[in-house]
Order: C-alpha cells, then structure tokens, then sequence
C-alpha cells in the first residue's frame, strides 16, 4: 500500500468519525472547555505580567507559550487516559453483552480513532484560547506601548471567549449574542481580579 492510499485512507477515516454526532459533541466540549481555560490563563497571564513590571512584549510571549505547552499537553494527555478508560470500559460492556471479543475489530478500532479525535481537539483548544490573546505583544515597543498591549491582548482574550459562547449558544437554538456575552464576561472578571493580587 502506498503513502498517499494509507494517507487517504486515514483521511477517510478520520472524516467518517467526524461526521458522528457522539464524536463531534465530545470533541465540543473538550475543545470549549480547554479553550476557556487557555484563553482565561492567557488574560491572567498578561495582565499579571504587567502589573509585575514586566517590560517588553517577548518575555509575556514567553510566559505565555510556556502556558501554552503546559495547558496544551495537559489537554491532549488527560483526554487520552480519560477517553482509554471510558471506550475500554464501554467495549468491555459491549463485549458482555454480545458474548464476544471485540479486541481489533472495527468497532474497536473505531473507539481508538475517536480517542485520538477527542485529545487533538482537547489539545488544540487552549493553543488557540492562549496564543491569540499573545499576538498584540508582537507589535509591543513597535506600533504599541506594553499597557495597549496588554489591554488589546485582554480585548482579543474576552473576543475569543465571545466565539465560544456564541458558537454554544448558536448549536443549542440560545440566543447566541447573550450566549457570547455571558462567556466574554469571565474574561473581563478574571482581568478585573488580577488588579488585587499582592505585588
């Protein structure tokens, strides 16, 4: 078998996956709830870092990344044991109930696929939640001072937090602006509490 066949059949594999509706909701909801953690994380990262006297846009960029490396392994490696124990657990009931081993059969291998599809969207979500709020302090001591930085870091912190409450708001028939609102909202206390920290 060829490198492109194997290929396309992995692609093949992975889209059949994400057309069940079970994989997708999963998938969802890791990749929401890690993404609110990381971009909450990155919000509390910036605007601690210049409370703390932090002076140049390179160094929040690196607190932030290793942030980023942290949330995002521990993203892909819990979702991975939680999603083995649950699909092992589930297959063993399947097992039971049908009186047979299903170990290495397509129903098997599909489980392992979905957990696979499960942690990448797990680990994807706090990157984007955590480097997106970072991009401002590209441009800090260029075209922005650190204080407009951090504030525009904050602004794009509570926008991606606005994407994922609109998005749950929108697949659950809510009205998705107050949906956006409620979730944007946590971005702005978590700034807000940073101000009342010691030091």
């Amino acid at each position: 078998m060829s490198d492109v066949t194997r290929l396309r059949d992995r692609l093949d594999s992975v889209s059949a996956l994400l057309e069940d509706e079970e994989v997708r909701s999963i998938s969802r909801r890791y990749f929401i709830s890690n993404g609110f953690d990381g971009t909450l994380t990155s919000i509390g990262v910036v605007v601690g870092a210049y409370l703390s006297g932090v002076s140049d846009g390179l160094t929040v960029i690196t607190i932030g990344l290793g942030a980023a490396v942290g949330l995002g392994t521990s993203g892909i490696w819990s979702v991975w044991e939680i999603e083995r124990a649950e699909k092992q657990a589930e297959l063993m009931e399947l097992e039971r109930a049908m009186l047979t081993d299903l170990e290495d059969t397509a129903v098997q291998q599909r489980r392992a696929g979905a957990r696979k599809v499960n942690a990448v969207a797990s680990g994807i979500g706090p990157l984007i939640g955590i480097l997106l709020p970072l991009i401002p302090f590209l441009a800090e001591g260029v075209v922005v001072s650190m204080l407009e930085a951090t504030l525009l870091a904050i602004a794009v912190g509570v926008g991606v937090l606005f994407a994922f409450g609109a998005y749950l708001g929108s697949i659950s028939k809510q009205n998705w602006i107050v949906a956006g609102i409620r979730m944007g909202l946590a971005g702005i206390v978590v700034a807000f509490l940073n101000l009342f920290l010691p030091g």
